[in-house]
């Protein structure tokens, strides 16, 4: 959210001093760093925390030569790895078995930054605290160097006939084939009785034209279960925020639901 606004007004003179930009709290679209790089001459590293864990557990670092040997501290789409002491791992979110590399699963994390407990909230602790390892809600892969990649949070998933279909990625699809690197898509699921949930993209006037955005998910090679029915395509004025400036995603499903009960 704070590089687009930086991409809107800042110039290059105006970031002339900095070094480096790291982000958090966010996914980082990797259009969005290509963009701010080919703006201002930097490139954004991405992190990844939560309040609970002190608040970072992995950060993408620059690229390190020493003697002719180059140590790698970051990859595209990745939130690097973790912190010294942290440990991580993914684990099937129904079963809580842990997962090899490259297998998304919900994400774990433990070490001495993980908190203590919520306060005067032992249920709510005990629900995200288990043997040390704390449950952070998200979904994401580690490779085989133990670089993070997060797909989405848990929430942001449908289960569609059986499967887990991830709403961010969706949304990538959608927004690679806009015309912007403003926030233009939003996936959501809405409860069917048939299969459990069926998926609506929420689409602003910037994303472009709703057939060739439809068609962009066909040719993406995403499974056609995460496609949405062509019909489920909506049109909204803007993608309402929070005070945080991220997505309000409780508004936009009000919104739909909404629109569809009056209608």
């Amino acid at each position: 959210t704070l590089l687009q606004a930086y991409l809107r007004r800042a110039t290059p003179e105006d970031v002339a001093t900095l070094r480096y930009v790291f982000t958090g709290g966010e996914k980082l679209p990797v259009a969005l760093i290509d963009a701010f790089e080919h703006a201002t001459g930097l490139r954004p590293l991405e992190g990844y925390g939560a309040t609970e864990l002190s608040p970072v557990v992995a950060m993408g670092i620059p690229d390190r030569t020493t003697e002719g040997i180059t140590t790698k501290g970051n990859k595209a789409g990745s939130a690097g790895r973790p912190l010294p002491n942290i440990a991580t791992r993914t684990v099937d979110p129904e079963t809580g078995n842990p997962l090899p590399a490259h297998q998304p699963g919900l994400l774990l994390v433990k070490g001495p930054s993980v908190m203590t407990g919520y306060l005067n909230n032992p249920s709510k602790t005990a629900e995200v605290l288990h043997d040390g390892w704390y449950n952070t809600g998200d979904i994401g892969r580690i490779d085989e160097e133990g670089f993070l990649f997060l797909t989405d949070r848990l929430s942001r998933f449908s289960k569609i006939g059986g499967e887990m279909v991830p709403h961010g990625a969706i949304e990538e699809v959608l927004q690679r084939a806009s015309n912007t690197t403003e926030p233009c898509a939003v996936i959501i699921g809405v409860p069917d009785a048939t299969q459990g949930e069926y998926l609506v993209a929420c689409i602003t006037p910037q994303a472009g034209d709703v057939e060739k955005l439809y068609q962009a998910l066909k040719e993406s090679g995403i499974p056609n279960l995460w496609i949405p029915s062509r019909a489920h395509f909506i049109t909204i004025p803007e993608i309402p925020l929070t005070g945080s400036g991220k997505i309000d995603l409780r508004a936009v499903r009000e919104g739909v639901t909404k629109g569809r009960m009056e209608s």
